[in-house]
């Protein structure tokens, strides 16, 4: 069995939307698009679909138009090791976008991203649950996630 790949339905963006998201992420590019021909259905030399990488994953976009729209029930999630990385994922993602809740982020293409801190998980999980509720309380008023807001909960006394 060959990988599972995210397919993504652009309305008429896709080839927009993947030379964004390549520009953010390292080690990421657009692999392949396909532009309709003359038998159509789309306009002849515009984007059909195409492949991209992001971080070792691929993905396939597609031109299919306003029938199918982007709901928060998928989301892409982002362990980033640094809040210098969480800073600068939030930002580019949140351009012409909708900053949400939790490290939630509904960028200029309706997709939702989950721009989360590694240290989040690891001070969720302690097994004193005082600690890891106060993580969650703290978490929980966060547009982005602090990781020193995090800390500062988890060591209350």
């Amino acid at each position: 069995m060959k990988e599972i790949t995210p397919f993504l339905w652009f309305d008429d963006n896709a080839e927009e939307a993947m030379n964004f998201y390549t520009s953010i992420f390292p080690d990421s590019t657009v692999l392949d698009v396909t532009r309709y021909g003359e038998a159509g259905p789309g306009t002849p030399g515009t984007v059909m679909s195409g492949t991209f990488r992001l971080r070792g994953q691929e993905f396939m976009a597609l031109n299919g138009g306003p029938e199918s729209t982007f709901t928060e029930a998928i989301s892409f999630f982002v362990g980033c090791e640094t809040q210098d990385e969480v800073d600068e994922l939030w930002e580019k993602l949140s351009e012409g976008g909708e900053e949400q809740q939790c490290g939630w982020i509904k960028d200029r293409y309706g997709l939702s991203w989950q721009i989360v801190p590694t240290r989040l998980g690891e001070l969720l999980s302690d097994p004193d649950p005082a600690r890891s509720q106060r993580v969650m309380a703290a978490m929980l008023k966060m547009g982005k996630i602090d990781v020193v807001g995090l800390q500062r909960a988890y060591d209350q006394a």
